[in-house]
């Protein structure tokens, strides 16, 4: 974690489930009249195929510099306080929560414009792959299409 005049930023990558009680919290300050959240959460279909879980793997010294950097570029863009990112590892059951983008500010529009910016980021920019386990046995890597290096 990181404190500094304008707040704290705390990276994160974890084999532990996730608590949006706990970054909420973690968030919450008396400066700031908003708190904006994207939770993003294994879903139970893709493209016709029943998904039992989700496996993810990292480049895990590159990832935490790149969420570092580019939450760095949203305190450069908006007036921010807190920022917690956390990105879960292994294994992701169906309902579960793969990922807790968090930002307070003073105001809602900047707050929900950051969580914005930097989910948008992590999808472009940060080495994090994802696995599909489906209920049929099989496997399948799965590409983000925001991927600035993914196969044209």
């Amino acid at each position: 974690m990181a404190d500094n005049e304008s707040g704290f930023t705390h990276i994160d990558l974890t084999l532990s489930e996730l608590s949006v009680a706990e970054v909420t919290q973690r968030l919450t300050s008396p400066k700031c009249g908003a708190i904006s959240l994207f939770v993003g959460t294994t879903r139970d279909m893709f493209e016709g195929m029943t998904v039992v879980s989700l496996e993810y793997e990292a480049y895990e010294a590159m990832a935490c510099k790149e969420m570092r950097k580019l939450s760095d570029e949203a305190r450069s863009q908006y007036p921010v306080e807190n920022i917690i990112i956390i990105h879960r590892l292994g294994q992701v059951a169906v309902t579960e929560a793969s990922i807790i983008v968090g930002v307070s500010a003073v105001h809602r529009a900047e707050a929900i414009a950051a969580t914005a910016f930097i989910m948008d980021c992590i999808k472009a920019r940060v080495p994090v792959w994802k696995k599909e386990v489906y209920s049929d046995g099989s496997k399948s890597w799965k590409e983000n299409k925001e991927c600035e290096w993914r196969s044209k």
